[in-house]
């Protein structure tokens, strides 16, 4: 799960972290309002969950009503297009208004999962501002890291390193690092967090360490244990088939090809994916429908992957063991009568009770469905069909 930038300046200033003062708004009235109440020089900020807002024009410095209105009209009225949301570019829908700063420096620091080593490490680097794979590409020595041990977190030890790490010398400055990074820490702790980020900290001219951007992302697996963060969560910047799917109990990401996938199995699912590309097709999706897939959750994936406008064939690859190929025959003839297939679906079926689910699938007298021996034949039949 993923929040916004606001949303996570607030989980930092509840943890002891320096913020800009700042207001969120949803529509350019409201964005002078913001102003007219902070005062001065502000950044507009567009609140999306995607990178490369500023080269693409949605961070945009003010230093008055006449500016910060422009501004807001127009990140509101145009999609955000940027190396991270593809060529279609994305709504906004909020904005942060926040208080400008005069940086005199600007560092990283984040806190990820080394899934590796299986435990948190905290990352720390002087070349901050821009994005860090460019900083790890071109210069993988800026970045110092800390592992840290998944009870007892960070020691008094790390933080004095990190900080040496960063060259920072005066008391005060060592004392604000120091909040910044034990508090990035409990919250990375308290949250279940994948990533804890703030990409730019930045010491001020007067000497102040100040988180001005913050990125997070958390652990799906423990929101149960997390209200705060549901109350958080914002449907209208995640796909909508995403989130018909995990209302299905269905593993479904949305991806740019033509031939749609419902695998049972995630491996199973990222080998079909790759065996398309093999034989020159492109996946419209990854869709794992589970090792217990049930009649009404196929004929829903079904639904989900024909909604996508893009695609115009099918490749079911269903290895039977818990679900047995006779189920899913039964499945797939159901979602051909009710949601009507206008694509090839090639199917290919192997495992417990294939003997059975074959006849079936032939007898059903559906155009649509069409078997494949194997896995290789039945990539080269659903790439034939859509070139």
């Amino acid at each position: 799960m993923k929040i916004h930038e606001y949303q996570a300046r607030q989980l930092l200033a509840d943890a002891g972290v320096t913020v800009p003062p700042s207001e969120v708004v949803e529509n350019s009235s409201e964005a002078l309002d913001a102003y007219r109440k902070i005062g001065g020089t502000v950044v507009v900020k567009a609140q999306v969950f995607a990178g490369g807002r500023g080269k693409a024009g949605f961070v945009k410095l003010c230093r008055g009503p006449d500016e910060v209105r422009t501004a807001a009209d127009f990140m509101f009225k145009n999609r955000m297009v940027s190396a991270q949301t593809g060529p279609d570019g994305i709504a906004v829908k909020k904005l942060l208004v926040a208080a400008a700063v005069d940086i005199d420096a600007e560092y990283y620091t984040a806190v990820v999962v080394d899934r590796a080593k299986r435990c948190p490490v905290v990352m720390v680097s002087r070349e901050g501002g821009v994005e860090i794979e460019e900083v790890a590409a071109r210069n993988p020595d800026a970045i110092v890291k800390q592992w840290l041990d998944p009870h007892l977190g960070l020691m008094g030890f790390h933080t004095a390193r990190l900080i040496r790490a960063l060259g920072l010398t005066d008391k005060q400055q060592v004392a604000g690092v120091k909040r910044v990074l034990q508090g990035l820490v409990d919250v990375f702790y308290k949250y279940d967090c994948a990533l804890a980020e703030i990409n730019p900290l930045v010491r001020t001219k007067d000497g102040k360490i100040v988180a001005i951007d913050a990125k997070m992302n958390f652990d799906d697996n423990a929101l149960f244990r997390q209200p705060r963060l549901k109350e958080m969560f914002d449907p209208a910047e995640e796909n909508a088939n995403e989130l018909r799917a995990k209302a299905a109990n269905l593993s479904y990401i949305a991806l740019d090809g033509n031939i749609g996938c419902v695998v049972n199995g995630a491996g199973l699912a990222m080998a079909t994916m790759d065996i398309i590309k093999l034989h020159g097709g492109q996946p419209a999706n990854f869709l794992d429908v589970g090792g217990s897939v049930t009649r009404d959750g196929a004929i829903e994936a079904f639904r989900i992957i024909l909604s996508d406008a893009n695609v115009r064939g099918i490749l079911v690859n269903i290895f039977g063991g818990i679900a047995k190929c006779d189920v899913i025959a039964e499945a797939l003839i159901a979602a051909a009568r009710e949601v009507g297939f206008k694509v090839p679906v090639v199917v290919r079926l192997e495992g417990t009770n294939v003997d059975r689910a074959r006849p079936m699938l032939k007898e059903a007298r559906i155009p649509q469905l069409i078997p494949a021996d194997d896995l290789t034949d039945a990539a080269k039949k659903v790439c034939a069909k859509v070139a």
